[in-house]
């Protein structure tokens, strides 16, 4: 092995471990970098995002964090709300023999519903408990949360495992009601949880989540929205908006390349995050004419959100490259482990199942989106560090609106599907063809029509694809075998998945070759691989086997390309920041309040921003602040400070460049402006100068310029000077003769509103007369 590539993987491997220190791979300025801005920097933020319960806490990782910390809080009452619906996703993603024990606790715990014999399938009773209620709600410690991800849907105190009786025996909760949700659900959601308790269904409780869902997101929403947690939130959103560039990442070695550039793995310094930096060079992309395809694949991933699919987290440009930051997978792809990894090729049943039941995931998100894979293969199918796999490569997806359909001859040649290559049109089909084929390969360990490295033309693969059936091997059980002759059907019609337009996965997902995958389990990642990558492996081709592009010649980027490039350049992709933020625990060491759950500094509204202290040249700032007199009422008083901040990205009016002065408009200083008449000059101004003073010094006061001397003007100086000398100004000139009533005494007409002579073309010209020594002229008739 070349020392470049030796040198190469073990940096990289260096990096992918976290270093040597305990930041795990964080610059060490990583928490200047994070810094929170004051919050009057981020108020303006709450107009230019969507704020309600759906977008802050259903789909904002951060917000919905918060919003239960302010629960449990400041509004612990709330608090019960959110402890049911963590044993809701606890219960949904229980394996199916443990469930009805689950949604009987749930029952008996937030809805009411006693058992007299859980064994014998006694009577139940739906009401509240035997207490009333009283008005005290108990500590919310007894119902805590847990930070921890997979421990979250966890509560601490232990339900009592019989319907409470006796009042000495019932825990607290019960006692007083604390954890019941009655009050927002009314009698038929309870009688239909009762009936049918013992089904076991994964949606038993969707009706009910939805109502609680539905209170959530009123009053206390609203009172979310007016506290400290919700201004925190403003706060990492600020951050999450800021400036993205190539400073923001370390950059490792080349892990492959693709139809533009390379794909390198970086780092983002902040976090310690590793990515997969997707390289599209500038002027490859305009030579091929590819903006369209690019901005398309962007668009495709920013919208996708999937643990199934390589997410996007970023997308900057550089001088000469547009990039892609995505999700790094370093356990290789599907095509290196079906051939590579010694022995037969292919899988056993239970790994080619468990990869193929993600993809179908993956699929059935991209297509719930509406879009259209189109290049489902090994190849773009890869395995990160723990070893589950995500689909890769959206650069020919494309989105297709409700209820159309594309037409188009796109794809890998052997995955391609019968309508795609006789150019018909179609909606997701071609997924699904596409889909068999990879499952085909993965069992058989090799693909339904060609064979690997097999010399047969294009022509002869696609009517393979078209006329032949595909043969099946001792290596498929009779379900593997069913699923993919069905997901290999020649007609549109007859393939699976393909009745239920955009839901066709769930027609895949039924196949007696999945029923032993609980999906719920699957799409929470909590089914454990058949396979971990080695973590001190590079999956990669060394660095020197990897083809260098050529140069582009003959393509110029100019000033025409700048609007793609702004499209492109969109920043960081809110849910991946935020995620990348709480994973690497910077959420957790940066998220602090004062004690007691009190505001710190920074959120509170009309206390003045902490002076950010540098240190470049500290003998050259003062770091002493301005002080106040009585003359300076709070709001003058915050204005001022605001203004006279020693950061610039602290200061009020310096975020939004030439547009500035919205923020400072906005101060509550100049509430009482209107800003229309002021600009109309409609105000009066509170002081008029004196019309009979001279506001000047005196003439003998101004002091006199000297004699400038050894200084000659030449003809080289003509040029400023006739740059200089323009003559009067458009708009100024034109006023000057408004204002001066000089434009109404001479913007007369004839009577009639007729022209005067000087309008009319074709008439000559009057001689002018002049006073100007009369005697000197003579005027011939």
């Amino acid at each position: 092995m070349e020392l470049e590539n030796i040198v190469a993987n073990t940096v990289y491997l260096k990096a992918r471990e976290g270093g040597s220190d305990s930041n795990k791979g964080k610059s060490k300025k990583w928490r200047k970098i994070l810094q929170f801005p004051h919050i009057s920097q981020c108020i303006q933020i709450k107009s230019k995002i969507d704020v309600s319960y759906n977008y802050v806490i259903d789909q904002q990782p951060i917000g919905r964090i918060l919003f239960r910390s302010f629960c449990e809080h400041k509004r612990p009452l709330y608090f019960r709300y959110i402890a049911f619906l963590d044993y809701v996703v606890r219960y949904e993603l229980e394996y199916d023999e443990h469930r009805t024990e689950i949604a009987k606790e749930i029952g008996k715990r937030f809805l009411g519903i006693c058992f007299d014999d859980d064994t014998d399938g006694g009577t139940q009773q739906t009401g509240p408990p035997a207490t009333e209620p009283t008005d005290t709600t108990p500590e919310i410690g007894e119902c805590k949360s847990v930070a921890d991800e997979e421990e979250q849907v966890q509560i601490a105190v232990e339900p009592s495992s019989e319907c409470p009786g006796d009042v000495d025996e019932m825990p607290k909760i019960f006692v007083n009601g604390g954890e019941l949700v009655l009050d927002v659900l009314n009698v038929d959601l309870i009688n239909t949880v009762r009936e049918k308790i013992n089904c076991a269904s994964k949606e038993l409780f969707e009706p009910c989540v939805t109502a609680v869902k539905a209170f959530l997101a009123g009053e206390p929403f609203r009172e979310f929205e007016k506290s400290m947690y919700f201004h925190r939130f403003l706060q990492w959103k600020w951050l999450e908006a800021q400036p993205v560039t190539y400073k923001t990442f370390r950059m490792y070695r080349v892990l492959g390349k693709g139809g533009f550039g390379e794909v390198c793995a970086c780092q983002v310094r902040a976090t310690g995050k590793m990515y997969a930096c997707k390289k599209l060079e500038k002027k490859r992309i305009k030579k091929r004419k590819g903006e369209s395809m690019v901005l398309i694949e962007k668009q495709i991933l920013q919208k996708i959100n999937s643990r199934f699919v390589v997410n996007l987290a970023y997308a900057y440009e550089t001088k000469d490259a547009l990039c892609l930051v995505l999700t790094i997978m370093n356990g290789g792809d599907l095509k290196f482990h079906i051939y590579n990894m010694g022995g037969e090729p292919g899988f056993e049943l239970p790994r080619a199942r468990f990869y193929g039941a993600e993809v179908v995931c993956g699929l059935e998100h991209l297509h719930q989106q509406g879009i259209v894979y189109r290049d489902c293969k090994p190849e773009n199918i890869l395995l990160d560090d723990h070893g589950h796999v995500r689909i890769s490569d959206l650069g020919l997806a494309v989105e297709i609106p409700e209820g159309e359909m594309v037409r188009g001859r796109v794809g890998t040649v052997g995955y391609m599907a019968p309508e795609v290559i006789d150019n018909d049109k179609y909606a997701f089909s071609p997924d699904w063809f596409s889909f068999g084929c990879l499952l085909y390969e993965m069992i058989e360990g090799q693909a339904p029509f060609r064979a690997r490295k097999e010399k047969v033309k294009r022509e002869e693969v696609d009517r393979r694809v078209k006329e032949d059936a595909e043969k099946y091997s001792h290596k498929f059980s009779d379900d593997a075998k069913s699923l993919c002759q069905q997901l290999l059907m020649k007609s549109v019609k007859a393939r699976l998945g393909c009745r239920n337009g955009r839901y066709g996965a769930r027609e895949v997902k039924l196949h007696p070759f999945f029923n032993i995958i609980n999906w719920k389990r699957l799409e929470a990642g909590m089914v454990d691989p058949p396979f971990v990558p080695d973590p001190h492996a590079v999956y990669a081709k060394d660095v020197l086997d990897i083809e260098q592009f050529s140069t582009v010649k003959g393509v110029n980027i100019d000033a025409s390309d700048e609007n793609f490039y702004t499209k492109f350049n969109t920043g960081s992709v809110p849910i991946s920041w935020q995620s990348e933020m709480i994973e690497t625990e910077c959420f957790r060491e940066l998220n602090v309040f004062a004690p007691n759950e009190k505001p710190t500094p920074d959120l509170i509204l009309n206390a003045p921003p902490t002076i950010e202290k540098s240190s470049c040249f500290p003998f050259r700032r003062k770091e002493d602040a301005e002080k106040y007199s009585h003359k300076f009422s709070d709001d003058a008083k915050s204005l001022c400070q605001q203004l006279l901040m020693k950061s610039v990205k602290a200061r009020l009016g310096c975020r939004n460049g030439r547009y500035g002065a919205r923020e400072v408009k906005l101060h509550p200083f100049f509430n009482i402006i209107n800003w229309k008449r002021l600009e109309a000059g409609m105000v009066d101004p509170p002081f008029v100068p004196d019309p009979h003073a001279v506001y000047a010094k005196d003439v003998l006061d101004i002091e006199q310029f000297s004699t400038v001397k050894g200084v000659n003007i030449d003809a080289s100086d003509e040029n400023f000077y006739t740059k200089f000398n323009t003559g009067s100004v458009p708009i100024s000139w034109q006023s000057e003769m408004i204002e001066t009533e000089c434009f109404r005494e001479l913007n007369v007409f004839a009577p009639n509103e007729k022209p005067t002579p000087d309008l009319i073309l074709n008439a000559p010209p009057t001689i002018e007369k002049s006073s100007c020594f009369p005697f000197r002229r003579k005027v011939r008739r």
